[in-house]
């Protein structure tokens, strides 16, 4: 797994990368931008909203709202990515710390219209994703949403066979989300798939009378 450091070290060629893996249609960012589109469309539909991005990055898809006129929070663990993102969205409220540790204080204080996380929660142990989601629903508005955009297979078993068939290139160090397991979880979850190893979750706060999670 990469630390704060070794993400440091990438971040001036992480877009680059990124988007060479995603045009040759590779694992593990084959759809990476697919995905992105979809939630800025998703976003910007309804007018302006306050989002919180956790593992921001570079601020690719930030920077996108934060042009339309969204007011953005985010975090990321990474001190070079995070001077990246705040060069692209000045007025946006960017917080250095290590998710895998919750959320800083200051964004556990603000209310949510959509919490966005692109290709960071794979980095979370399986039971550690579920409580970590888990906190993040109380900090979204009624009608707000978690969109989960990242690595995903079907079944643990489909996860095996995409492993055998990529082979050395598997990340062994990271934890991709299983459809059916977070399912169970989550039953009212929504996903879409966008490449063989990549989709987008949607994990939407009932408005207040409806049934929720």
């Amino acid at each position: 797994m990469l630390n704060d450091k070794g993400f440091d070290l990438w971040a001036d060629g992480y877009d680059q990368s990124v988007g060479l893996a995603e045009e040759e249609g590779s694992y593990p960012f084959a759809g990476y931008r697919e995905i992105l589109n979809e939630i800025y469309h998703k976003i910007q539909a309804g007018g302006k909203k306050t989002v919180l991005d956790i593992g921001f990055g570079t601020g690719t898809l930030a920077a996108k709202l934060y042009e339309q006129g969204h007011t953005i929070w985010g975090q990321d663990f990474s001190e070079r990515m995070l001077k990246l993102a705040k060069a692209k969205m000045p007025e946006a409220r960017l917080y250095q710390g290590d998710f895998s540790n919750g959320l800083i204080e200051e964004l556990k204080q603000n209310r949510y219209d959509a919490i966005v996380a692109t290709y960071s929660l794979h980095h979370l142990p399986d039971r550690q994703k579920i409580r970590f989601l888990m906190s993040l629903l109380p900090l979204l508005q009624d009608g707000g949403c978690i969109y989960i955009g990242d690595v995903v297979f079907d079944t643990r078993a489909d996860l095996e066979r995409q492993k055998e068939w990529i082979g050395e290139e598997w990340d062994e160090e990271e934890f991709y989300f299983i459809v059916s397991e977070l399912a169970e979880v989550f039953p009212q979850i929504k996903f879409q798939r966008f490449s063989f190893c990549a989709g987008l979750f949607c994990l939407e706060k009932a408005e207040t009378g409806s049934s929720s999670f």
